[in-house]
């Protein structure tokens, strides 16, 4: 989890992310199964940010070169990275939202 944290900058954003998304749900009193919600989708986005890195730290070993077949393969790994951190997006908006709305 060092490395994945000191050498990828995204995954430093996923992380604040959650620290955000924890902090909004202790102000907001989130139930557990909202938590269990949060948490999950938080550990599917570092979980694949962190296949992704390794995916890609792989490739660079085996093929220092550019090759367009390596290429697929990470765009592949990084696409399942954004299509968790966009259902973690959502999964966020409908927990928090309401929750939001309904203090204005």
């Amino acid at each position: 989890m060092s490395t994945l944290l000191r050498e990828q900058h995204n995954a430093r954003i996923h992380v604040l992310a959650l620290l955000g998304a924890v902090v909004l749900g202790l102000w907001l009193k989130l139930s557990i199964q909202e938590w269990s919600l949060i948490l999950l989708a938080s550990a599917l986005v570092m979980g694949f940010e962190a296949l992704n890195s390794a995916l890609e730290y792989l490739c660079d070993r085996v093929e220092p070169a550019r090759d367009p077949l390596i290429g697929k393969a990470k765009d592949v790994a990084a696409s399942a990275v954004l299509i968790a951190a966009l259902a973690a997006a959502a999964i966020g908006a409908l927990i928090f939202l309401p929750k939001l709305l309904a203090l204005i």
